[in-house]
């Protein structure tokens, strides 16, 4: 057994790369990165950074991710993000400690809903609407 990768920036780049690999791999959602994304190398690093940012308050990560995820709103159902989801949590259960693996779901949790959110919110289906 492969020991737990460290919550360092070396151990989220592994992690990463191992994640998108998956991600690049799935029937459901990895047509749209691959469609979306032209230049991996380069993604991942970015990637790489904005973990590192959330995990390691590093600062690294100088991005504005929904701006990027708007652009390919056409592409994207809200139950690609539980695929998402799934993926990262099988990732990080197999890659990292327990505790670690738990800090990055919660952490990958908040994340996905606020984009879901953002991409999906239509404020207008609160209001119940009168009768006609």
């Amino acid at each position: 057994m492969t020991p737990p990768l460290p919550l360092t920036d070396e151990g989220l780049a592994r992690l990463v790369d191992a994640f998108y690999a998956r991600v690049r791999a799935d029937d459901m959602i990895g047509w749209v990165f691959n469609n979306a994304i032209s230049d991996w190398p380069h993604h991942l690093e970015q990637l790489s950074a904005f973990w590192s940012s959330v995990m390691l308050t590093s600062g690294r990560y100088k991005g504005r991710p929904m701006p990027a995820h708007m652009k390919h709103k056409a592409h994207i159902r809200p139950e690609m993000f539980d695929r998402w989801l799934a993926l990262w949590a099988a990732t990080t259960n197999e890659l990292m400690t327990p505790v670690d693996a738990a800090e990055l779901q919660e952490k990958a949790t908040r994340i996905g809903e606020s984009l879901k959110l953002s991409l999906f919110f239509r404020p207008e289906d609160l209001i119940p609407r009168a009768a006609e």
